[in-house]
């Protein structure tokens, strides 16, 4: 394996790379990526919308606020989180319109094109924690899992791409979705969001700045 100074270069070159890829046709760039951070807490969304690629980055918009006002409870601000976290998804592009008006859902063989992208990730960043949101983000992480009420709350204990890690899963919070505003998900987001804010790697980003945090890579 690397050392983190390598690890970090070679992060930064395959974010560099990411962002040429042009794999799937049916896709509506631009590529939309997070910041290229080591971090132990991976995020895993599922596909940007029309809103991220123009501005450049994910959760950009109603969902990613929020999402960040959950995260900002467990204090961690927007900011702090982009600058702290791996920011992933199963889908890169936008993958433009479904036929009743909806984001399209993408296929199985975009999936699996961006899935070389994302097994470089797990293998450069080494999360300690993963924090898949979304229905499609889950399944690539808990496939068994048949409905989102079987696996928010708690912490799964995976092997994902060949590595170990703890995975916890929160619903998607687009504001078209009641499943976190209505029981018994608000209940189980509330459960989710205590243990995430318990967990030995949400409390390395918290209590470190990205400098400290790096260091604390150093050593792992």
């Amino acid at each position: 394996m690397p050392r983190t100074p390598d690890r970090l270069r070679l992060l930064h070159a395959h974010v560099d790379q990411l962002r040429q890829c042009r794999a799937c046709p049916d896709m509506i760039g631009p590529v939309v990526s997070g910041r290229p951070v080591l971090s132990p807490v991976m995020l895993v969304g599922q596909a940007p919308g029309n809103r991220e690629g123009p501005a450049g980055k994910p959760f950009a918009w109603t969902a990613g606020k929020t999402m960040f006002g959950w995260f900002a409870q467990l204090g961690v601000d927007e900011e702090g989180f982009r600058s702290r976290v791996y920011m992933a998804a199963v889908c890169r592009c936008f993958p433009g319109k479904g036929a009743k008006g909806g984001d399209r859902v993408p296929s199985p063989e975009e999936i699996a094109r961006c899935g070389v992208h994302l097994a470089a990730e797990v293998a450069l960043v080494r999360p300690r924690l993963v924090v898949p949101v979304g229905k499609l983000a889950i399944a690539q992480l808990l496939p068994d899992a048949a409905q989102l009420v079987d696996v928010v709350g708690a912490v799964h204990r995976v092997t994902w791409h060949g590595h170990a890690c703890d995975v916890l899963p929160l619903p998607h919070p687009s504001g078209a979705s009641t499943w976190h505003r209505t029981e018994p998900g608000k209940t189980l987001l509330a459960r989710a969001l205590a243990r995430l804010g318990q967990h030995e790697a949400w409390g390395a980003i918290r209590d470190a700045g990205p400098r400290a945090l790096a260091a604390a890579e150093a050593r792992a």
